[in-house]
Order: C-alpha cells, then structure tokens, then sequence
C-alpha cells in the first residue's frame, strides 16, 4: 500500500506524538482548531499496483468507530469507475485528540479543574501557565485538589499572615502535604496574582521562615564559661549574635567532622558546615574585625565560599587551601560534580586566583577537587596551628 496512505493506527500514532508535545499548552488555550488530519489519496498506480491494499485501507475506514468527523470523497478512476474513499479526519479540539490516545479521562480532569481554577480566579484565563501543570490538574485525588484549592484560596486571602507553616489553619493540610508542593504553590500564587518574580516559597505564601541556624564549637575553655560550660552550641544567628564572646580567632571549616574533632585552642571559636551561608557571620557584632581563618575544600565552590567569607570578615586568611598543598595530594582528588559559574572572584589573593584559575582551566586534571577530610589529619592540625598562632598574633599586635 502507499506510503502516504494513513490508516487509523497511523494516525493514532501521529496523533500520540503531537499530543504527547503538545497538550500542556492546549491545556492553557493554545491551538488551532478543528484539526484536519489528511488520510492520502490512492492513485491510479496505487489500485494497479496493489488494489487489495487499497481496499484493505478502505475497509479499515469503514469500519473505524473512533472519535471525529471521518469525511469521504467520490472519484472518478479510468480503469475501476468511481470509487468513495476516506479523506480527512476532522477533530474539533484537543479533547478529541486526548481519546484517540487513550487520555481522554485525563484531559477531562484536568480541562475541569483548569475552568474550576478560572472561574475562581479569572485572571488565570489570561495566563497559559496552568498547562505547565497539567499532570496535577489530571492526576491528583480530588482530597489533594481540595487540599490544593483550599490552600490557594487562604494564602491569597491572607497575603501577610507572618505566620509559621505550622501554624495555618488549614483543616486536612499539614506541614509535610505543603513542603512537598512549595514550588508548585508559588507558581499558581504568581499565576493569580499576575507577577512570577518571586520564587521563595515563605515570601510568596507571606510566612515567616525558621531562622537560620548556625553551628558554632566554642574551642577556648576560659570563654566557655561564659555560656554554662557549653562547648557547642547550635542556634538561630540571632541568638549567637546576641551573646558577648570576645575571641582572638574565628575558625571556619567546611567539613562537620573537621570540626568536631577539633581539640581544645586558646581564644578560638570554630563555625562548621555553612557553605554559601558564610555571609550570615556579618550579623554578628561580636565577630567584626576579628581575625578569621578559613578551611574549606580545594575547588572552585570551596574557593568561592573563600570569597563570600571576607565580604563580611576582610581579615580572612585560608589555610591549606594551595596549590602546594593539591599537588602534595593530588592522588587524592575526585571531580567536582559542577564547577561555580563566577570566572571572578576579587576578593581572593593573587595565589587563591591562581589555584581557582587552574582549576578552571584543568591544570590539575578535569574538574579536580581536593576534600578537606583527605589531608592526614596529623599534617592538617600542625598546619593549622601554624596558622592560627600568627593570626592570633596579629590579633594580640593590632591597637
């Protein structure tokens, strides 16, 4: 039979692809409609070469059932007269299209809950987005949708509530229901309110957020006593801010285990553990002009994360973080999964931007990155006491 001739499952086949591309934005009103969908025309030389093909593809029209106008044509023939063929199939929306591919239920709840969601909050109807969400709109349980409509309708009412997710009083929606649908929530609060700049999920909804907590080891026995003895201490920055140490050195490693094994050092307060977060160290008055060092991991976020770090503590030195100290090591290395997308970093000394630009570049091999953990932690602790004894004198010579 001709090539261009389509039988129904061809056209079910052509029909699964488009919709399989196309259907979200159905969904938000996209598409022209109807859709004509042509079945091919038999020649001449296609009943000559092979009429019971021909007829085959005649029969299989004629006896089709599915959803859809099927139109035929009458034609003229030389050698076989007349002839009523199928011409075109005519579907009349993407409903039609979604029961050729067996989608027809789902289409149906999600068209439904898409005119539910307008009817409420008209301004959707001028938005395409909610077709982005199409496998919500069809799949979710109709307690998940209430769930999902209550939801909306209270945070949009209630724009600043200033309130913890816990707090909501939201019958049948706990914490855990609305942390696994926080980006799906932003998105439809944008949607409504016409405005998709904010992404934050606490900013959107008009919730507090839990405050940041920092991890913090006090090493020096004489300021311990100034907090009951406690060695270390995990709390709100805030809280932190609000006590009175008065330490020589700020210690900051990345590592958790790093710093937990740190023993016992004279004037010494070590962070742990806040990657990008360094920047919150800002907010705590007692740390301003202290001398900091900063331990981190040799590679590019670790580098980076270096950077952030003297934004808010200028006096920040690294240790151990060389290009002497990767090469002593470099058998050592894995990859870094993804390297930091900034090719700049001016806060870093001359050497610091050297090592960062290597490790762009591949000078070292592909991606390479040095974790703290893998210096032998003899090596690591005289080192770092080399360090932390001239930033304490630098903090005992300063006026």
């Amino acid at each position: 039979m001709a090539k261009k001739l389509q039988t129904p499952e061809q056209v079910k086949n052509g029909l699964t692809v488009r919709y399989q591309n196309q259907h979200r934005a159905w969904l938000g009103g996209a598409g022209t409609w109807p859709l004509e969908i042509n079945l091919g025309t038999p020649t001449e030389a296609d009943f000559a070469a092979d009429i019971s093909a021909v007829r085959r593809w005649v029969d299989a029209w004629s006896s089709w059932r599915g959803v859809g106008e099927l139109h035929q044509e009458r034609r003229q023939f030389m050698r076989i007269g007349v002839q009523t063929l199928p011409s075109r199939v005519i579907l009349r929306g993407p409903e039609e299209v979604a029961a050729w591919c067996g989608q027809a239920q789902r289409w149906q709840r999600a068209a439904l809950r898409c005119a539910d969601l307008v009817s409420h909050w008209p301004r959707l109807q001028e938005r395409h987005g909610l077709g982005r969400h199409f496998d919500v709109l069809a799949d979710y349980s109709e307690s998940d949708y209430t769930r999902l409509h209550t939801a909306l309708a209270w945070l949009l009412s209630n724009p600043a509530s200033g309130l913890h997710v816990r707090q909501l009083p939201l019958e049948g929606i706990d914490t855990k229901w609305l942390e696994q649908r926080k980006r799906l929530i932003v998105d439809l609060l944008g949607l409504i309110r016409n405005s998709e700049t904010e992404t934050d999920f606490h900013t959107a909804c008009g919730l507090v957020r839990a405050p940041h907590r920092v991890r913090m080891r006090i090493l020096c026995p004489i300021m311990r006593k100034q907090v009951g003895g406690l060695r270390d201490i995990e709390a709100p920055v805030s809280e932190l801010a609000a006590l009175s140490l008065n330490p020589q050195v700020v210690l900051l490693v990345e590592n958790q285990e790093t710093g937990l094994a740190l023993q016992d050092m004279p004037g010494v307060v070590s962070f742990m553990r806040l990657g990008a977060a360094v920047s919150v160290l800002g907010s705590i008055p007692w740390l301003a002009g202290r001398p900091a060092v900063y331990w981190g991991d040799i590679d590019t976020h670790g580098l980076a994360i270096l950077a952030r770090a003297r934004r808010v503590l200028p006096s920040t030195r690294s240790v151990m973080m060389d290009a002497a100290t990767l090469e002593r090591y470099i058998e050592l290395t894995v990859q870094e999964p993804t390297q930091h997308a900034d090719a700049e970093l001016p806060e870093l000394t001359l050497e610091e931007i050297n090592v960062f630009k290597g490790l762009r570049s591949g000078r070292w091999g592909e991606r390479i990155r040095l974790e703290q953990e893998r210096i032998t932690w003899p090596d690591a602790m005289r080192e770092l006491q080399i360090v932390l004894e001239q930033a304490r004198r630098h903090a005992t010579a300063a006026p």
